[in-house]
């Protein structure tokens, strides 16, 4: 008999290589691709929106409306809204004080563009913090999936966060969904990202992530708890990026390898293998939202 599942798709819709380039390509040319790949394949997904994304692309976020897919919230400029994990250069998180009015202004921009209040919510890079899901709580969101597991590895389903500390249940009528890893293997890195599920359906191949996700599905199933895979992709990985060094002004940015490699054709072909092996065993694929009411 097969485990049942559900997986959360979620795409987070912001600049061109994250922190790297101030473009949209991706998001103008990487949403169609992906929007027609899961209209053949028959799933939704949440498209988490920073305010300046949508803002600057106001068709692209009514075509994913009008597919029929969630509208999130993903801040407002792609900032550090929570705890940093891993230093990035000349990268520092916002004030606390600050984090309650981007969240705000962000959550604005979103429903005015789209005319949907986003109720789910990711934070960039997902690095959250407890300041984050209680500004989330006063403003009515019911998701956020924003926890690394293959960071704090503590929590492996979805939960409703204390008000204290946001990984460890608690009081909070949010809830939170973590981003799945591999629990089960033996890390070699500091911050454990080899147990983290990005970027290798691009950079190794679906058969590679499909390992991964077969050892939580099976660590989570012997725990007796309905596995919950929450994952997270980018529009321009699926529109080719700039390899290399990327000029500005007064210098150039390299990012490592990895972080382009494969983009464009590779990883919609390796998407959409994904989704069918998922499908074929038996996968509910459901929006942010659809799961926090069901975990309600």
């Amino acid at each position: 008999m097969k485990t049942e599942f559900d997986v959360l798709l979620g795409i987070d819709m912001e600049t061109d290589i994250g922190s790297f380039t101030s473009n949209y390509e991706g998001v103008i040319h990487g949403t169609p691709r992906l929007l027609e790949i899961m209209q053949r394949q028959d799933v939704r997904a949440t498209y988490f929106w920073t305010g300046h994304s949508a803002e600057n692309n106001p068709r692209s976020v009514l075509a994913v409306r009008d597919a029929g897919h969630e509208t999130g919230c993903h801040g407002l400029v792609h900032e550090t809204l929570g705890d940093p994990i891993f230093p990035l250069p000349n990268n520092w998180p916002i004030f606390p004080f600050e984090v309650e009015g981007r969240i705000k202004e962000a959550t604005r921009i979103v429903e005015k563009i789209s005319g949907v209040k986003p109720v789910s919510f990711r934070c960039p890079r997902l690095w959250g913090s407890t300041k984050v899901v209680n500004v989330l709580e006063n403003l009515g969101y019911k998701a956020d999936a924003t926890l690394p597991l293959y960071f704090y590895r503590n929590l492996y389903s979805p939960y409703h966060p204390s008000s204290e500390s946001w990984t460890e249940k608690g009081d909070l009528k949010l809830i939170e969904i973590p981003n799945f890893c591999d629990l089960s293997m033996t890390s070699n890195d500091p911050y454990n990202r080899d147990r983290d599920q990005w970027p290798l359906f691009r950079t190794e191949g679906t058969a590679a992530l499909m390992k991964k996700i077969d050892s939580f599905i099976a660590y989570v199933s012997e725990r007796g708890v309905r596995p919950v895979l929450a994952f997270y992709f980018h529009p321009w990985e699926f529109h080719q990026m700039p390899q290399g060094a990327i000029d500005y002004g007064e210098a150039s940015v390299t990012p490592l390898p990895f972080i382009t490699k494969n983009c464009g054709d590779f990883a919609c072909r390796e998407f959409e293998i994904m989704l069918k092996e998922l499908k074929k065993r038996k996968a509910s694929f459901k929006t942010a939202e659809e799961i926090a009411d069901d975990w309600e």
